[in-house]
Parts: C-alpha cells; structure tokens; sequence
C-alpha cells in the first residue's frame, strides 16, 4: 500500500457529490493502525478442481449494444494470453473478456445438481487462493485465485505469461480453497465474502477500533451497478459497473479501471446479495473486463461489506491485486475509451 509522509487520504464520508466527497477526506497515520483479527484458525483447506474452459459460441455471433450496433467480439472462457491482471478492463476489443485463465468443472456426482461440482468450486474458493496445474506439460506450476464470473460461472486464474502460452484447453487445475467462513471478530458490522486470509493479510486492510480502512483505486456510485442486481447471494460471482453515461464515468474516472482493481461501490449493501441501501458499502475487485450491451460493463466481485461509517476506503492508486499479492509489475492508471465510444 503506497503512502506519503507517513498519510494516505481517508474518504471519511459518502456523498452522492463526488468533489464534495473527495473535499471530506481525511489523514490517517499508518502506524495508529494494524491489520484485523481473523479466525484464521477456525478456516477449514479444502481440495477443489476445475477443467480450462473454451469457449462457448452461440448461433448468432453478433452481439447487439445498447447502440443497436451489433458486433461479433471475443468473450468469455479460454486462455487470455495478453490479459492478466493489472491490465486495462476498457477499450480492449472484447466483451466480457476475462484475464489469464477461465476455470469450470464439468464432472457429475452421483449425487446433487448436475452443476453441483461447478458451483462447489464457485463457492469454496477465494481471491489469493493458490491454483496449480496438475495436468498437461505446465503440471506443477502455480497460479492464483483472482475472481469469479457470474452467468457464466467461471473461476479465474492468474498465471505467468510464459505459462498461460504453454497451458492447453482442458488442463486440470486444482484449487487449495481456503477462506469460506472468514470472519473479522472485532467488525460485526462488516461482512467478508470470497477472501482469503492472505489478501487481507497483503491488501493493507487496516483496523484502528471498531473501523477498518480499506486502500482502493476507485470510488463507484451504486447508480452505475447494473447485470448481477436480483441474485440473492454475492459469493458466486460479480455485477457490473455501466460505462454508458459519459459525465458519471468521467466524475468517477471509471475508464482507467483495471483488471484486479479494488474499488468502493457506495450505498451497496451486499450482505444477503445487491442491494441499493443508504449508509451501505461494498468493497470489490474488477474481475473482467468492459462490454457494449446494456446493463453491462466491467465486473465486480464483493469482498466486503457493510456500514459506510465503520468499512473507510483509502485512496491508493495501486490498491489493485497484481501489486497486493506480488503478482506482476502494476501498470500505472491510464485513461481509455469505452468500445462502443471509439464505434
């Protein structure tokens, strides 16, 4: 987590304005604070497993925007070899578009929904979860846990360019979840949800008395929130930030967003799925990228949430999970055009 002098900005206040919001920040010395109490050791490990996935074409390969443009673009699924996280989730030529590798499990149980694997591997895993190949000429190479895909329900890995080129469609991945269950003692007012120990360990999460201030790159607005609202649990997968109002995605500089980004969505309650509710914050990391139909946008995972007052988001430009968990050098924030903009 990056500081100066010792200070980072502290959004002290959530307000629909968003210069009246920055203008409300507040300093906090790193060293009044330390990380929070976990029940690290109540956490049970449990082996998961999934397949790479291709793919999934459909009859019409166009997709129509919410221009009444159509496009036929790359999506979900495969071996993004040129996208990993830290990189830019807008402008790329895609829809949907996940970094590094996309993850299902195909197997049927003799017991349980025919997804019941599927979802399993969804539930029990958690951001910064080690994943290593077990099968194919990369068995025994290492990745992480950077999010999950609703809709599609994918699990998404990060892994060293140099590997993601020598992976094949079909490799075996087993996943060392741990994490279901976490719980913060000293915060009943905040929920977490799909983190591992080690991210919050790592991310530079910060408790100072019944608070915790937590380092994110963006403040979002719950008006923006789109595809994912109506689901009636935020452990499975993400919802969506909406690009398509140019002066909100210019206030809240949504186009520098980047893949593994930690953002706060304001007036988000996530607890028992989305909801709009006043004096409610949802901290999340983007877990895919942009696209042009309505509704959609970037993708957004929960990780916490709660009362605005005790969960504090700190402004820090390199709160973004390549730089957390050591992943890969973090590209700096830079500006980019939304597809269906440059169209």
């Amino acid at each position: 987590m990056s500081s100066n002098g010792g200070k980072m900005l502290a959004v002290s206040g959530i307000r629909s304005d968003h210069r009246r919001l920055r203008g409300e920040a507040s300093t906090m010395k790193t060293n009044q604070v330390g990380a929070p109490r976990m029940n690290e050791k109540d956490l049970v490990m449990v082996t998961v497993m999934g397949q790479i996935a291709h793919p999934i074409g459909r009859p019409n390969p166009y997709r129509i925007g919410y221009d009444g443009v159509p496009r036929i673009l790359p999506g979900t699924g495969g071996i993004a070899i040129n996208q990993r996280v830290g990189n830019r989730c807008v402008g790329l030529a895609g829809d949907h578009i996940e970094p590094g590798v996309s993850l299902h499990n195909n197997n049927r149980e003799i017991v349980g929904d025919k997804n019941g694997p599927n979802l399993a591997l969804l539930t029990y895993c958690c951001v910064g979860n080690i994943a290593q190949v077990v099968t194919g000429p990369c068995a025994g190479k290492q990745g992480v846990v950077t999010g999950k895909h609703g809709g599609i329900e994918h699990l998404l890995i990060d892994f060293p360019t140099d590997v993601l080129r020598r992976l094949r469609i079909g490799d075996r991945v087993q996943i060392f979840s741990f994490g279901l269950g976490l719980h913060l003692p000293d915060h009943p007012r905040i929920q977490a949800m799909n983190c591992s120990p080690r991210l919050i360990r790592r991310w530079g999460v910060r408790a100072d008395k019944q608070c915790l201030h937590v380092p994110v790159t963006h403040l979002v607005p719950a008006k923006v929130m789109g595809s994912g609202i109506g689901q009636n649990n935020a452990i499975r997968g993400d919802y969506d930030i909406q690009l398509f109002d140019p002066k909100t995605t210019r206030r809240f500089n949504l186009d520098t967003l980047r893949f593994g980004d930690f953002v706060a969505i304001i007036h988000s309650d996530s607890r028992f799925g989305r909801a709009f509710r006043h004096n409610a914050i949802t901290i999340a990391v983007v877990v895919h990228g942009d696209s042009t139909i309505s509704g959609h946008g970037p993708g957004a995972m929960a990780l916490l949430t709660g009362d605005r007052r005790c969960l504090i988001p700190i402004r820090d430009r390199n709160a973004n999970l390549a730089q957390v968990l050591r992943i890969r050098q973090l590209p700096p924030l830079r500006q980019f055009t939304p597809l269906i903009k440059l169209s």
